[in-house]
């Protein structure tokens, strides 16, 4: 099933929608960041959600969105940075976690990350960006992000999200939804989505059995008079580092550090977290950006 994200609202305006299928996009971080299946499983739900998050709230072709969850266990730092096109890119600070599964059967994400928060930043090209942070709920993502949705910006929100991996750490599916109540829905409705979601199956199986994004859109509004728009995107896994880029990196770190490292007389390579690109930079590089950092 080709990875497509899709949007919907109902005839009335009081329930929008998000869905998506990113098994691509998930087999890709899988690729370049070597997870073992419980990481595999904690990027891919992040970045799936960050998708759906960047499709659901940013306008313009500047505007950014990180998703960060700090935690507890042996997943410390799992981060997801999404733009208005849903192209992601994400790092797990422990890509090698292994855990036996939990009491469901499933990976044990929750487990992997322990306590601790999540927190989103929205980088609109405003003075500052919108920052909004809730301690964790269970860990899974998903209900971490439900709830986030309901604390930092009063919408009621149901986000499901699921990573199938493979014995050979391959993902098999990945995907999930997001459906949101807007002022206009009534009680009634929100009782009727609750039923619903109660029966539904794992996004993954909806996946795995051939279901399409816009599939799971009308199934998990069934009963409800919904419209698709056309406004689908194909989420991808997308990097912006340039060597360029790690040059204004280095010129932020001052000139003390940069006459450091000329001092020593080795180059240097700079890695990048979220797709393993290393750039290296000669002695002659580094004076020249030291030369730039001194006109600032």
């Amino acid at each position: 099933m080709a990875d497509k994200l899709v949007r919907g609202n109902s005839m009335d305006g009081a329930i929008r929608v998000f869905a998506a299928v990113t098994t691509d996009l998930v087999n890709e971080a899988q690729r370049i960041h070597h997870t073992y299946p419980v990481a595999t499983a904690a990027l891919g739900r992040l970045l799936t959600g960050a998708a759906i998050m960047g499709a659901a709230g940013l306008k313009n072709e500047t505007d950014s969105m990180t998703v960060q969850i700090k935690g507890e266990g042996e997943i410390t730092n799992l981060v997801a940075v999404t733009d208005c096109h849903s192209r992601v890119r994400g790092y797990v600070s422990n890509p090698y976690v292994d855990r036996p599964l939990n009491n469901k059967g499933k990976l044990d994400v929750g487990g992997a990350i322990g306590g601790g928060y999540l927190s989103v930043v929205r980088d609109l090209g405003l003075k500052e960006p919108y920052v909004g942070q809730i301690p964790l709920v269970s860990g899974e993502i998903a209900e971490d992000l439900t709830y986030y949705y309901a604390k930092s910006e009063q919408i009621p929100t149901s986000v499901a999200l699921g990573v199938l991996v493979d014995t050979d750490n391959s993902v098999i599916a990945a995907g999930g939804f997001m459906i949101q109540l807007m002022p206009e829905a009534t009680e009634e409705m929100a009782v009727q989505l609750e039923d619903i979601l109660k029966e539904l199956p794992p996004v993954t199986t909806m996946i795995k059995e051939g279901m399409t994004a816009e599939d799971i859109l009308f199934r998990v509004t069934e009963g409800f008079s919904m419209v698709c728009e056309n406004k689908a995107v194909v989420p991808e896994y997308k990097c912006t580092c340039s060597k360029e880029r790690m040059e204004k990196a280095l010129i932020s770190i001052g000139r003390k550090d940069l006459e450091e490292m000329i001092k020593d007389g080795e180059p240097i390579e700079m890695n990048c977290h979220f797709c393993n690109s290393h750039y290296q930079f000669s002695v002659e590089e580094l004076k020249k950006i030291l030369a730039q950092a001194k006109k600032r």
